[in-house]
């Protein structure tokens, strides 16, 4: 089959499994992808997440706080890490966390998002009285801290097992962990993006250990670097897998592979992918929320990273599959270290309206807090023209 180009038997045999609710194979996923159709894919996208969402997209207002960046790893792709010594490689003291975090609360936030570098030094006791200090000085805000790699790393420096490190970062105030450190779990592709030790056995492990005790975590997939769509398919597969034992997962999110800011201060580019890499373009990150919403039939939701997808390319994402909108837009600076601007509940309202669909505020646990019923005017809502987002 030439690429781009689907048989038509083919073609209706897996519209007719998509619209008859049966699963979808690793085959099937990967002629998904093989096809340039970006419109029927689309519209069978849709129907999965109109059937499971109906036409409301949640959001909640979250922030990021990055308590270091200094980093033991150096995975190919990142940007964010620096090395002991380095001048702007920096590890906050507790009190600067708390008054970081007390200035973004002012923002309505109802979500803080904490992910860091491997540190070399700071000590395991560090963390949960990071957490314990965050949750006294904002005890409305709930948080969302360490990927599985960080959760790792933890057992390296404490001695503990992940499911007393767990207990302790719950008891100190942890809600639920990121979803990152995923990137992509093929150990081909992995081998040559990420210079750490968490690979599916331990990520799988540890996630499945917050799933038991209750924690409903997000799961992520990085893409648009030197993956294939056949190693896409497999990420998705392995989670859906793990998904059918624990439940745990509550969304799913597709995070665009992003290149250094050229006009980053210090001038240099970190990302060692960069010279061999192009960035997914829009077409391509909407034909993969269209796949991953397909093929990972037992997750409730699919996010959209408005900070790793831009403004525009979320919208449409929202008619791919996606029901979930990120606008901290700080998000994933271990991918990118352009430092993009937070957006604000009424940014996400209009974005969500405009696109044509129902806002509902959520926890982090995915309940909801408010669901806004149909859009004010354009008149109320703005005196001058929208803008055309980049």
């Amino acid at each position: 089959m030439d690429a781009g180009l689907m048989d038509a038997g083919l073609k209706r045999e897996l519209e007719a499994k998509v619209y008859a609710g049966e699963r979808l194979t690793r085959e099937d996923g990967i002629a998904l992808y093989e096809s340039d159709d970006l419109a029927w894919l689309g519209r069978l996208a849709h129907h999965r997440r109109t059937e499971l969402n109906g036409d409301r997209v949640m959001f909640n207002l979250s922030r990021h706080l990055h308590l270091t960046n200094v980093c033991s790893a150096s995975c190919a792709y990142c940007s964010f890490q620096r090395k002991p010594g380095e001048t702007d490689a920096y590890a906050m003291p507790v009190d600067e966390a708390v008054r970081t975090a007390r200035a973004m609360a002012g923002e309505q936030l109802t979500e803080l998002q904490v992910v860091n570098g491997l540190h070399p030094t700071l000590p395991w006791r560090y963390y949960p009285e990071v957490l314990r200090e965050l949750t006294a000085a904002l005890p409305d805000v709930k948080l969302r801290c360490f990927t599985a790699t960080e959760i790792q790393w933890f057992e390296k420096i404490s001695g503990l097992p992940a499911a007393e490190v767990l207990d302790e970062l719950m008891a100190a105030g942890l809600e639920s962990l990121t979803g990152g450190g995923a990137e992509i779990f093929d150990e081909e592709v992995r081998r040559q993006i990420v210079d750490h030790d968490c690979h599916w056995p331990d990520w799988s492990r540890i996630h499945r250990l917050a799933h038991e005790k209750g924690m409903k975590t997000p799961a992520t997939m990085l893409y648009g670097h030197i993956e294939e769509p056949r190693h896409r398919v497999d990420h998705v597969l392995r989670l859906r897998e793990l998904q059918e034992e624990t439940g745990g997962f509550a969304v799913f999110v597709p995070l665009r592979y992003q290149h250094d800011d050229v006009g980053a201060p210090d001038g240099k580019i970190r990302n060692k992918l960069q010279s061999r890499t192009t960035m997914a373009a829009p077409a391509e990150s909407l034909k993969t929320f269209a796949v991953s919403r397909l093929l990972f039939d037992n997750v409730p939701h699919v996010q959209c990273s408005t900070g790793t997808h831009g403004l525009s390319v979320a919208q449409l994402a929202l008619n791919f599959g996606a029901d979930d909108l990120d606008g901290s837009m700080a998000a994933y600076k271990i991918t990118h270290d352009a430092g993009a601007h937070p957006m604000h509940r009424d940014d996400l309202l209009d974005l969500i309206w405009d696109a044509g669909f129902q806002p509902v505020e959520r926890t982090t646990r995915y309940e909801v807090i408010r669901e806004y019923d149909g859009a004010p005017s354009l008149a109320e809502r703005r005196s001058e023209p929208q803008q055309v987002w980049a």
